[in-house]
């Protein structure tokens, strides 16, 4: 069952099976990518920074009211300037923990396949278990932005010099904050390329392993709901289905990431229009763009939901105020 209740998860989160050090990180980035773009090389055009723009910028010159953010705050979450940001930061160090990318849980409905409906959904639960457990994170760090009164830390909430995010070493306030949103706002974004919720097989071929029935839907996935516990199984289709993703061998019979990812193209920050797809499944029809307008759509409804959940786990009036501190570029003034 389901628990929609408030909770948050203290524990510190394993960051996966392996610590990516220097030399392989390079390697790895060096790599055709494994989820949305996150820099401006190798295929990439900073994929996961633009969705997250385009979903949670505030209008030019519009201060935010909560529901947006503000230009400084906006570039720890997404990134800037090449660096990765808090949504990219699991391409850093996270490269193959595969639930931090929604990989692995595939499944065709065809005699002989390897994997079976409930194998996939095991490994679906995995990545949403580990989603939920980043939100959490960025939840409980989010309180220490206001002090013991309840007013804005001026330390918690400096972006005097950017956010680092990586291997789960504490900052200020507002970047654990920031850290724990994205890295969810990663997997979430991440669902909508690699698998065939939001798009459509190629009619002009059989279905099969490398082209697997496209589900065609337009509203954000029920089972990615972040404030909740586990994953409804019964929210599941049967015929959903991420990719295997490996460095090494192991994907050869099943649903390879290559067959089902649209995570390449161009993406207009502001609009989020999604154009020039860059890979075979996003090519199909409009399957690129249907995979970014998933990804949009859920990145707000996880804003929205973050934003409800400060207010449930600590009051009406501090977490509007942790919001506007995690939103506005001065929160000193601006949320007092």
């Amino acid at each position: 069952m389901v628990n929609t209740k408030s909770r948050i998860r203290r524990a510190a989160l394993p960051l996966g099976a392996c610590v990516v050090m220097a030399p392989a990180l390079l390697t790895a980035q060096a790599q055709p990518a494994a989820a949305f773009g996150t820099v401006n090389k190798f295929g990439q055009h900073g994929e996961h920074e633009r969705i997250t723009r385009a979903a949670l910028a505030c209008a030019p010159g519009v201060a935010s009211d909560g529901g947006c953010f503000e230009p400084r705050s906006l570039d720890q979450v997404a990134g800037h300037e090449g660096t990765f940001g808090a949504v990219g930061s699991p391409d850093s160090d996270e490269t193959f923990t595969t639930a931090a990318h929604c990989d692995d849980a595939d499944f065709l409905d065809k005699p002989g396949y390897p994997r079976s409906r409930e194998q996939a959904t095991t490994k679906l639960r995995e990545c949403v278990t580990h989603l939920q457990k980043r939100f959490d994170e960025g939840v409980s760090a989010a309180g220490r932005t206001l002090d013991s009164k309840g007013a804005v830390s001026p330390d918690g909430a400096d972006l005097g010099k950017d956010c680092t995010f990586f291997l789960g070493v504490s900052g200020r306030a507002k970047c654990d904050a920031v850290e724990g949103f994205g890295r969810a706002l990663h997997g979430v974004q991440d669902f909508y390329s690699h698998s065939n919720w939001a798009d459509q097989h190629d009619t002009a071929r059989p279905l099969a392993k490398d082209n697997p029935p496209g589900l065609g839907q337009s509203r954000p996935a029920p089972f990615l709901d972040l404030t909740a516990t586990g994953l409804a199984d019964a929210s599941v289709p049967k015929d959903l289905t991420t990719g295997c993703y490996t460095v090494l061998f192991g994907c050869s019979q099943r649903i390879e990431h290559s067959d089902v990812n649209k995570d390449n193209g161009l993406i207009d920050p502001a609009t989020g229009a999604a154009t020039q797809p860059g890979t075979a499944r996003g090519k199909v029809g409009d399957n690129f763009r249907r995979a970014v307008d998933g990804a949009i759509a859920d990145t707000r409804r996880q804003w929205s939901d973050f934003r409800k959940e400060l207010k449930r786990t600590y009051g009406e009036a501090k977490g509007e105020r942790i919001a506007c501190v995690m939103t506005r570029d001065n929160p000193v003034r601006d949320c007092a």
